[in-house]
């Protein structure tokens, strides 16, 4: 299963809370053209995985979820605030 990184769900948590008022909001994952896209929404789908770390709330398709299975999700904010997320093998 996805995992995330300290900052990743420190990350998560706060762009979350900035979109959405709801407390079953959490950061899409979907399938892009050759890349994931991420998304805030206000709760999973019902076919969606969900998965909850360190205080943050990831959704995912089932396809998305198989892929992601075994990678760790984190995030660094640079200098300017721009926000970059990376995805790497568990170790």
């Amino acid at each position: 299963m996805l995992t995330l990184t300290e900052n990743a769900g420190t990350v998560v948590s706060d762009l979350v809370s900035r979109a959405s008022e709801t407390d079953t909001a959490g950061l899409r994952i979907q399938q892009g053209d050759n890349r994931f896209d991420i998304a805030i929404a206000d709760a999973p789908a019902p076919s969606e995985v969900v998965v909850e770390q360190s205080g943050a709330r990831v959704f995912m398709d089932g396809p998305v979820a198989q892929v992601l299975d075994e990678m760790t999700l984190d995030a660094q904010i640079d200098g300017t605030g721009n926000i970059r997320f990376a995805l790497a093998p568990q170790l």
